[in-house]
């Protein structure tokens, strides 16, 4: 007795599945990575500047929203108190990298007068935050 023959079918490897999860895996990771941003300011409008830079240092942020008010970190603050709470903020540390992050539309007057401030404290360098604009 004789068994069938089988028909030589070239085998084949079906690549559809894989790219399925291919792409599922890629879509996880761009969706995972925009959360990843550190936001540490108050949501201002921030002016562009084409020669913006990235700072890598911890930082200390000062934030005046577009009506005024002052924030050290997220947490209210008056510029009274502005350099006592910096001071406790730096420690020991010297060179502190303090971010002013002004609204576009806050008088240049009040954010010079932070600035005035923040100058006094020893060791401290200040950044103002803007904007790279989009092409």
């Amino acid at each position: 007795m004789r068994l069938p023959e089988e028909p030589d079918n070239p085998s084949q490897i079906n690549i559809v599945p894989m790219i399925d999860v291919i792409f599922a895996l890629l879509t996880f990771f761009i969706l995972s990575t925009l959360y990843l941003t550190r936001s540490t300011g108050l949501p201002v409008n921030l002016p562009k500047a084409v020669t913006a830079q990235t700072q890598s240092q911890s930082q200390i942020v000062v934030t005046l929203n577009q009506r005024g008010q002052l924030s050290l970190n997220r947490q209210p603050a008056q510029l009274g108190d502005l350099q006592t709470r910096i001071r406790t903020l730096m420690g020991n540390r010297s060179g502190a990298l303090v971010v002013i992050n002004a609204d576009e539309r806050v008088s240049h007057g009040q954010v010079i007068a932070v600035m005035d401030r923040l100058r006094l404290i020893p060791g401290v360098k200040l950044a103002i935050a803007a904007q790279r604009p989009t092409p």
